[in-house]
């Protein structure tokens, strides 16, 4: 089965265009990577400052492939100046799927 990865950030009012922004510009990066499945960027709504970055993986194997190649570039990891973090905390929670469902397809 497939294994989620959600990356928990915290991101204060006045940096989360700045989030967004540097979402969108990085639209692409990870898409082509061998055993990827979904990505998903998601803004809080009430009560919070905490942004969800959901991706699906076909193993975590392809996932750590991922992290040690393509991930460095994808966060910022070329040799440079690198913009400040528009996030103040991160964690990164890992699962397995072990169940899911689609639409019925009437």
């Amino acid at each position: 089965m497939s294994v989620v990865k959600i990356n928990v950030l915290t991101v204060p009012a006045e940096q989360r265009e700045t989030l967004e922004q540097r979402f969108a510009a990085r639209a692409g990066a990870v898409e082509g990577s061998d055993g990827f499945e979904w990505f998903e960027l998601l803004r809080p709504v009430e009560g919070t400052d905490t942004y969800l970055v959901y991706t699906r993986w076909r193993s975590e194997e392809d996932f750590q492939r991922w992290m040690a190649g393509r991930a460095q570039a994808a966060h910022g990891g070329a040799e440079g100046e690198k913009p400040r973090p528009a996030a103040t905390d991160a964690t990164l929670w890992s699962f397995e799927v072990v169940q899911q469902a689609a639409p019925r397809q009437d």
